[in-house]
């Protein structure tokens, strides 16, 4: 723990357990007050207190404990809050700020109301989900609390300063702490401690009621231990938490008996495929929603962690290598091979926080799928009306790839769906696919101006429709034509630009027709969609980072192997050859339907120009990298018609130019473009705004820069291309992430 200025003269911890004593014992070593006092009707307790470092004093009368305290913790037991409560508001506190640690908020903050009349300003529930399965004040820890999350529940008359206080508090302990509501809090909890809680429990009285208990304990594997560990935890304590939470814990274990009630069933009618799906969606779910809650899905960062990058001048580009698959392929395979009909195997599967956001949403909506493993993907598809509810909303982290297709899946369905995302994607606009999906007849409610949540109403008749969009969109198309999959008749979709085709040629892929003619792609009802095998091509977007540092370092020769080179994708590879770049397309063949080479990239001088407007949606993710080759090339670069860039995962038109100019690059932005003037390129620091393609593009930009680039935020990063770095190292980029210990 960090040293810090003393901001609190006197903290008063009541009831000297393993949390308060572990908050008391931190705090007095933190050194953000002077002094400790502890309070605990425990004598043996108080005998041991100080001696082990705990408190400054102890005492057994709570009068004399909060005597002109600035913070008051209140550690007791749920059941036992409302006593403390009653004294506290008899005494004159003052200014004091009173907080708690109690695991039900909801029954804490009716006892501060009742007791109180009204709850306190001052007053701020809080929850840090730390433990051990030892109790008492002799297992406190300073450290218990560091680099586990503390839940602050603070109410609408909360004032703003106690927030603060107990936040330094807990964050002085090296807590993590986050801001949920206190209904959340307690529904979340119920599920994720209480439930487990009780369930341990029961497991071992069940078994240690049974007259083979002996060889039961003796034979039982880590597992076992592992899981029941927590029935060793306080028992008096547990009582008090299902009391208090009781309502919450009773809906989470009702849930939970309906569904083993169902794994009951499967083993007894030997039905596999149910088991697999339980078993599979589990261990999936596990991996999923603990990244998530890394990435704090369903509460607010009050203390978030950095994640940057440096890189520095000097890298070389050199060797021969694979990057991963193609994100909008992996996408679509999932999608379709889960409506399909039979086994689709997809290999080359891009392993990215995206493209698994779409796995583990057809995983809760029923659909098995084993896997990913080294890129290979099992799908057992449920066909095109197999699909179930969900048991709650269907969190898409980054990708506004999963929520614009899904969309168009999911207005046809029977049941109601509510697609979610985190901060990023929660500002993307997504008017753009439900207007003509309600024009096609879909029930579909967005947030404020258009942005996510979507709140699809199952049951619609779908219509199909003739859409002209007003602007070229890949994801907008293939919502559309997915939506056709469900409307009655034939769905036609024109577009005023080429877009990626990846939809179109996956369909037939499956077995389902398609007809296109020139800009307009056909689709009509009634088909089916055939498993099949999915070879998921490297990423030409993530190649194109590769392809723009070879082109720029000096004596760079970097062969890029078996990539996607989609027509509709080719933009990148189009806009650097007519800048002068060396790019030589090798072994070029087709592998299910895609077209794929080979790229071998040397370095050549750059030259500024003006970029053909057809080449734009051809190029739409990778501008920010061309950016960078724009800003080392000679002379200037116009790119005009991309306006379609500001609404990505950042504006990448004002990000990039902001990030250049810190730079020394003369970056001019316009409404739909760019201008940029090729020259040298200092070092500095760079905001990437979470957008992982800016991040990426900085790291190239290094290449040709005299200092090391600074490059903040870079965690979404691993939503498109897992193991940046290392491949960027590996060829010889000198792009590392920050140390921030």
């Amino acid at each position: 723990m960090s040293p810090v200025t003393p901001t609190i003269d006197r903290l008063a911890v009541i009831g000297l357990g393993l949390i308060g004593g572990s908050f008391a014992k931190g705090m007095r070593q933190s050194g953000l007050c002077r002094e400790v006092i502890g309070c605990d009707l425990d004598p043996v307790s108080r005998r041991q207190a100080v001696p082990l470092g705990v408190v400054d004093k102890v005492t057994a009368n709570l009068v004399e404990a909060v005597q002109g305290a600035d913070l008051i913790m209140l550690a007791v037991p749920v059941l036992g809050m409302r006593a403390v409560l009653a004294q506290l508001a008899a005494l004159e506190l003052g200014d004091a700020v009173i907080t708690d640690v109690g695991s039900t908020k909801g029954a804490v903050a009716q006892a501060v109301e009742e007791v109180f009349g009204a709850v306190p300003a001052n007053f701020v529930p809080g929850h840090p989900i730390a433990g051990s399965e030892k109790s008492g004040v002799e297992a406190a820890r300073a450290d218990l609390f560091r680099h586990h999350k503390v839940i602050l529940t603070p109410l609408e008359q909360t004032a703003a300063e106690a927030v603060s206080l107990v936040q330094r508090c807990w964050q002085a302990l090296d807590a993590d702490v986050e801001s949920m509501s206190l209904a959340d809090h307690d529904e979340v909890l119920a599920a994720t401690s209480h439930l487990p809680h009780l369930l341990a429990f029961s497991l071992v009285d069940t078994l240690a009621s049974r007259n083979e208990n002996l060889e039961i304990f003796r034979y039982a594997a880590g597992g076992f231990r592992d899981f029941t560990r927590i029935a060793a935890s306080d028992p008096v304590m547990w009582r008090d938490v299902f009391l208090a939470n009781r309502d919450a814990v009773l809906r989470s274990l009702d849930a939970f008996t309906q569904d083993l009630g169902r794994l009951r069933e499967a083993v007894d009618t030997r039905d596999a495929n149910t088991l697999l799906g339980v078993f599979t969606r589990a261990k999936s779910a596990r991996e999923h929603f603990s990244t998530i809650l890394a990435r704090r899905a369903y509460m607010e960062p009050m203390q978030t962690q950095e994640f940057n990058f440096i890189a520095s001048p000097g890298g070389k580009v050199n060797g021969s290598i694979r990057v991963p698959g193609d994100k909008s392929i992996s996408h679509r395979s999932i999608m379709l091979g889960s409506l399909a009909e039979g086994v689709t195997e997809v290999e080359g599967f891009l392993e990215g926080e995206d493209s698994l956001a779409t796995l583990q949403a057809f995983r809760d909506m029923g659909v098995v799928i084993e896997g990913p493993h080294h890129g290979r993907v099992t799908i057992n598809g449920v066909g095109l009306h197999g699909l179930q509810a969900p048991p709650g909303s269907l969190y898409l982290g980054n990708s506004g790839t999963s929520m614009r297709l899904l969309s168009g899946l999911l207005a046809g369905q029977d049941f109601d769906t509510v697609l979610t995302g985190d901060a990023s994607l929660s500002k993307r606009p997504m008017g753009r696919v439900a207007k003509p999906l309600r024009e096609m007849g879909a029930q579909i409610d967005t947030g404020e101006e258009g942005r996510p949540p979507l709140r699809i109403k199952g049951g619609s008749r779908m219509m199909g429709m003739d859409y002209q969009m007003p602007m070229a969109s890949a994801q907008v198309k293939s919502c559309i034509l997915l939506a056709g999959l469900y409307a009655s008749g034939t769905t036609s979709v024109t577009e005023p630009a080429p877009t990626r085709d990846h939809t179109e040629r996956m369909l037939k892929g499956f077995g389902y027709p398609v007809k296109v003619d020139g800009a307009t792609a056909t689709i009509e009802s009634g088909h089916t969609l055939k498993a099949c095998r999915i070879d998921v091509p490297a990423d030409i977007s993530s190649a194109a980072f590769f392809m723009v540092a070879a082109s720029i370092c000096e004596g760079a020769d970097l062969t890029l192997e078996h990539v996607g080179i989609n027509p509709t994708r080719i933009g990148i590879i189009n806009i650097l050859r007519a800048m002068g770049g060396n790019l030589e397309l090798l072994n070029e063949r087709e592998v299910g339907g895609e077209p794929v080479a080979d790229i071998r990239v040397r370095y050549a001088p750059l030259k500024g120009i003006d970029i053909p407007v057809d080449q734009v949606p051809l190029a739409i993710d990778e501008f920010p990298v061309l950016f960078v080759a724009a800003a080392c090339a000679e002379g200037r670069t116009i790119l005009r018609d991309a306006e379609e860039l500001r609404v990505k995962e950042s504006d990448r038109i004002q990000v990039m130019a902001d990030g250049l100019q810190a730079l020394g690059v003369k970056a001019e932005p316009t409404p739909d473009g760019i201008i940029i003037d090729g020259g040298p390129m200092g070092g500095g620091s760079v905001e990437s705004h979470g957008d992982h393609r800016i991040a990426m593009s900085f790291s190239v930009a290094a290449l040709r820069a005299t200092g090391d680039i600074h490059i903040k935020d870079c965690a979404n990063v691993a939503t498109s291309f897992p193991g940046f770095i290392d491949l960027a190292q590996s060829v010889g980029m000198q792009v590392r992430l920050e140390d921030n210990a």
